[in-house]
């Protein structure tokens, strides 16, 4: 089964998720057919790549707050825009995610340091031109007035 894993892994997740469907109605199924070290994995991934994307949307903000902070002469309605709808989908993560708030000073971390390269080649401003942390938290630009206009 695990050749299937790494040949064809949406057969594959049908074929699992079709075998734990009908275990979980009580039905026979063959233990052997059940790829549990790769259905263990594949249920991991999920939660990761749910953080990744919160990751990928905050730095996208957090980019567009730091360049607005630098350049308050260029703000406008794109960058405010951008910055609206990475908060809305950040928002949505969350809240579907309940699991992650215990972890979003690290995940708020993670996506500054991204949020820096961004904005620094957006900008074409060297990384040491930013703070070398976030200077918001991360309550501050989930906040629906708050567009980094604050020094």
């Amino acid at each position: 089964m695990s050749d299937l894993y790494e040949e064809d892994i949406v057969l594959w997740s049908e074929r699992q998720g079709a075998l734990l469907r009908c275990r979980a109605a009580g039905e026979l199924v063959n233990d052997a057919e059940l790829d549990w070290p790769n259905i263990a994995e594949e249920i991991e991934s999920t939660g990761r790549a749910e953080q990744d994307q919160l990751i990928s949307r905050l730095a996208v903000m957090l980019a567009h707050l730091l360049k607005r902070r630098i350049q308050p002469d260029r703000r406008g309605n794109s960058w405010r825009l951008t910055i609206l709808e990475q908060r809305r989908g950040s928002g949505r993560i969350v809240s579907r995610n309940p699991g992650l708030r215990p972890r979003l000073d690290d995940i708020l971390a993670a996506a500054y340091g991204d949020a820096v390269l961004i904005a620094g080649r957006e900008i074409d401003l060297p990384e040491e031109t930013f703070p070398s942390v976030c200077p918001w938290t991360f309550e501050e630009v989930m906040l629906a007035e708050f567009l980094g206009e604050e020094s």
